[in-house]
C-alpha cells in the first residue's frame, strides 16, 4: 500500500513540473507573438502613412480624414 502510495505521489510530482514547463513554454511563445504583431504593425503603419504621404503631394489636395497631413516641404529630408 506504501509503495502505491508513493509512486502516485512521484508521478503527481512530475505531472506538476511538466505543466510548469509547459505554462513556461506558452508564455514565452506568447511573447514572442506579441512582439511580432507589434513590429509587424509599426511597419504596415508607416507604410500606410508613407503611401498616403505620396499620394496627397501628388494629388495637391488636403490629406484625407485618418491619413497624417503631407510635409510642408515637398517630403524633403532635412
Amino acid at each position: 500500500m506504501l509503495r502505491y502510495i508513493r509512486k502516485f505521489a512521484g508521478e503527481a510530482k512530475d505531472r506538476g513540473a511538466s505543466a510548469v514547463e509547459y505554462g513556461l513554454m506558452v508564455a514565452a511563445i506568447a511573447a514572442v507573438i506579441v512582439g511580432i504583431v507589434f513590429g509587424l504593425g509599426t511597419l504596415v503603419s508607416n507604410s500606410f502613412d508613407t503611401t498616403c504621404d505620396k499620394i496627397v503631394q501628388g494629388t495637391g489636395e488636403a490629406a484625407p480624414e485618418g491619413c497624417q497631413d503631407a510635409p510642408a516641404d515637398g517630403g524633403a529630408g532635412g
